[in-house]
């Protein structure tokens, strides 16, 4: 469907008429749901397991990670030591959530464990020689990095050469030779063999949780916690570093969410109060409601307050902090906003057929750029970068991209060009910093070498469709029933259903350049919705169109309680005339 607003085809997600029934017969689920699984590739072997995941099931071996045992061996041999610890985690969830489980595990066996996190403005991302030093000024007598450290090669040549021990407990990809470190865990070294490559730094971080337990009960100590209390801490770093919710990652966030719901961890009770989550918690309560709230205190120069915040067990601190993010975040809304307006203004005065939309500009805050290329890559359909330029003349850039166009492959490359002063990623996200007299070059070198594979990538592109439905069919039942496919994130998308042929009854824009608005169908059904960002994405131009044309519409169906009142609401993902079919 090339006329929708976003320009991309609408293809039927594949299922096999006989392998949705294998699942029906195997589960004894409802024909949606078995729908919904065949079209996500799930067997029927494998379904039970899917729909009901548990730790017992995919859990991992800790043995069968490279450096696990060791690691774990030596953490406790420092804790029954008496040595200072300090984990220096990453400023984001993942960081924050890994940093705040081994705070509190090292807690529950009387040692507490300090914490450090780099400024995101003035030192960055991960370790560098002068933190290391500035640690052991302080005494540090180990060092745990946590969601970073396994790139820091010039960082850990120099903590070994002041005798400053580190282990690392990374996820990210790796390349070239090991780093030197006291113990290096990392299911993407080249050398690991776990298969667990697709974990967020916060669930390798627990299995180090069940390493370290298993081997302080070796030792014969009785003050072992029961480590499924900070699955609630798993589950949100998993969320929020968007890994595929598949296999243990699946089972991870499914155990997590209880543990969430059961609000042990102050801190995130806190959050969720401030940000007005209410209901079972879900995906959507930590990755767009008490997620950026983590994120926040890195913007005001307190990088570690998220990470205090889930390790602290005192009401006070815990509900200031939350008041101040809270804040914070809401500060950033506006900023972002601003920046989003001068980004799309500038994206589109570029050359048109560019395979990467880059743009920059003086003073855009590096803590919100990469909201901003996420959204740019949306609205257009390609890799996106967008990079602030401070008053020294450095640029840092954030990126996103789409499906198929591996995007930190690409700004590797351009670091070993000579054009980056530092950058890397993964295929759908990356990082760099550089000489702002270099951007142009840059741009051209990027596209070039990118134009390729996101040619190829946006061929195939498309909005899958999970199922045709009537107005009627979408209600309470069926909302029910596709519950047990989540926790829905990346790897399990929320299930996606198509309308056809509706009219626009009602549409305004609110707020936030959003458009609430209502749809019928010939046989008199309604539903209503609305289309969030939808003056970005063009959606605004068909539903507020005078001429109400009749129209297909995408979206997901989600559940609206307020005061007592259920219903169901649309959330418009696209949206085509269907006149021009």
């Amino acid at each position: 469907m090339r006329d929708s607003a976003l320009g991309q085809r609408w293809e039927k997600r594949g299922q096999d008429s006989e392998a949705v029934a294998a699942i029906m017969l195997e589960t004894g689920a409802p024909n949606i749901v078995a729908q919904l699984l065949a079209g996500r590739g799930v067997a029927a072997k494998d379904a039970a397991g899917f729909l009901s995941p548990t730790l017992r099931e995919f859990l991992p071996d800790p043995s069968t990670f490279k450096d696990m045992d060791k690691a774990a061996g030596l953490i406790l041999d420092a804790i029954e030591a008496g040595h200072a610890i300090t984990v220096f985690a990453d400023y984001d969830v993942d960081g924050g959530t890994s940093a705040a489980q081994l705070i509190r595990w090292g807690r529950a066996l009387g040692h507490e464990i300090g914490l450090y996190v780099p400024d995101r403005v003035a030192e960055g991302y991960g370790p560098s020689i002068d933190a290391f030093e500035q640690l052991k000024e302080e005494g540090a007598q180990l060092v745990i990095t946590v969601d970073c450290g396994a790139a820091a090669r010039e960082a850990l040549e120099r903590a070994a050469a002041i005798d400053l021990p580190v282990i690392v407990v990374d996820h990210h990809m790796m390349e070239g030779d090991m780093p030197p470190a006291l113990a290096l865990i990392n299911p993407n070294r080249p050398d690991d063999t776990s298969g667990m490559g697709h974990m967020a730094a916060a669930g390798v971080t627990f299995i180090l949780l069940v390493a370290l337990s298993r081997e302080a009960r070796r030792r014969g100590r009785t003050d072992v916690p029961d480590i499924r209390r900070f699955l609630d801490l798993t589950a949100m770093g998993t969320i929020c570093d968007v890994v595929p919710l598949t296999g243990i990652n699946r089972a991870f966030v499914r155990q997590g969410l209880k543990v969430l719901g059961q609000r042990q961890n102050l801190g995130l009770v806190a959050l969720a109060e401030v940000a007005g989550a209410s209901g079972e918690p879900s995906t959507y309560h930590a990755g767009f409601l008490v997620g950026p709230r983590i994120n926040a205190g890195g913007r005001i120069g307190r990088a570690d307050m998220g990470a205090q915040m889930l390790s602290s067990d005192d009401p006070l601190v815990v509900q200031e902090a939350a008041q101040m993010l809270d804040q914070v975040n809401k500060d950033r809304k506006i900023l972002q906003a601003d920046m989003m307006t001068e980004a799309l203004s500038k994206a589109a005065n570029l050359p048109s057929g560019q395979a990467v939309t880059i743009v920059s500009m003086d003073g855009w805050h590096p803590g919100v750029i990469g909201i901003v290329a996420g959204r740019l890559k949306d609205r257009f359909n390609r890799p996106a970068i967008v990079i602030g330029v401070n008053d020294e003349g450095i640029g840092k850039g954030s990126g996103r991209s789409i499906k198929g166009a591996n995007l930190g492959g690409a700004i590797v490359a351009a670091k070993q060009a000579g054009l980056l002063t530092s950058g890397g990623g993964h295929a759908m996200a990356g990082g760099l910093s550089m000489d702002a007299r270099n951007i142009g070059a840059l741009t051209c070198f990027i596209n070039e070498h990118m134009e390729a594979e996101v040619t190829a990538a946006r061929k195939l592109a498309c909005l899958k469709i999970d199922v045709v439905l009537t107005t009627n069919a979408a209600n309470e039942a069926l909302i029910n029933a596709i519950a047990d496919v989540g926790p829905f994130g990346a790897g399990n998308p929320q299930p996606m259903f198509a309308f056809e042929n509706l009219r626009i009854a009602y549409a305004e824009r609110v707020r936030g350049g959003h458009v609430r608005c209502s749809f019928e169908d010939a046989a008199g059904g309604r539903i209503n919705g609305i289309a969030f960002r939808a003056d970005e994405s063009g959606i605004a131009d068909i539903l507020l169109s005078p001429k109400q044309p009749f129209v297909h519409v995408a979206g997901r169906i989600k559940r609206d309680e307020w005061k007592g009142r259920v219903k169901i609401d649309l959330n418009v993902v696209d949206i085509a005339i269907a006149s021009q079919e």
